[in-house]
């Protein structure tokens, strides 16, 4: 199968309703393990990498930080911006993981929430270690299909093998160790917490239309795959709702300067 380019900075322009509305949040414990081990704390500064619609970016606000989301894309940035502009501690910053514009050793903690896949490691690493304060922290988390799936999770990943192209392409992105030691310097910390998410069928469309892998209105396989979809749905439904289950995985750990 012929691999298609994949522009991350434009691809979810399209999606940004969908995004907010319906992808996951995370888990408290997650945040708690930012609390307990990375720093996290009130008026800490904090960057947001790849920040998207601001989804993580709520809930470090919520836990009282400074955040500076940086985020490429136009779109996504004024999403987050309408949604948090009015926070205290939010700062929407146009810059990448690569670039961030933001200055030498002002955060103490770096973070990318279902980002990191998206950047170039060595590259992002040198950026991380620019910003950080010294002693600073980094994490990356994903909401992830769980290892044992579900009956509903197994066939909503079979749909996507067989209507969406990009699906197996962007999957192989994923939590991908060696990127992820090459950002680190080393091998990170690890932890998994369970997450959910309960839909109706039109919440289950939007979670699906919210990747950037799904074949939107006009392309060939976005009827089929509905109509897929909906199958899906009524085969697994219960009371009119399918529960669509995660692991959260966070990689943690301090940034080593020597590679070691």
């Amino acid at each position: 199968m012929r691999r298609m380019p994949l522009n991350s900075t434009r691809r979810f322009s399209s999606r940004v309703g969908d995004y907010a509305k319906y992808r996951p949040s995370y888990p408290p414990e997650a945040i708690e393990l930012l609390r307990a081990r990375c720093g996290l704390r009130a008026g800490v500064p904090v960057a947001d990498l790849g920040a998207g619609t601001g989804i993580l970016t709520a809930l470090l606000l919520e836990a009282g930080a400074r955040v500076m989301a940086v985020e490429p894309n136009a779109e996504m940035r004024a999403a987050a911006q309408g949604q948090l502009g009015q926070r205290a501690g939010f700062v929407s910053v146009a810059g990448t993981a690569e670039a961030t514009t933001l200055a030498a050793g002002s955060v103490a903690l770096a973070l990318a929430g279902q980002a990191f896949h998206w950047f170039d490691p060595a590259r992002a690493r040198a950026e991380a270690l620019r910003i950080l304060a010294p002693g600073g922290w980094a994490a990356l988390i994903w909401n992830e299909l769980p290892q044992v799936p579900t009956p509903f999770t197994a066939d909503y990943d079979a749909l996507l093998r067989r209507y969406a192209p990009q699906y197996e392409q962007v999957l192989a992105l994923r939590v991908r160790a060696p990127a992820i030691r090459q950002f680190f310097g080393h091998e990170p910390e690890r932890a998994v917490f369970a997450n959910r998410q309960v839909f109706g069928f039109e919440g289950l469309k939007g979670r699906l239309m919210s990747s950037s892998y799904a074949p939107e209105p006009g392309q060939p396989q976005h009827a089929p795959m509905l109509a897929g979809l909906r199958e899906v749905f009524e085969r697994h439904q219960r009371g009119g709702e399918v529960t669509f289950a995660y692991q959260t995985l966070v990689f943690f750990g301090q940034p080593g300067r020597d590679g070691a």
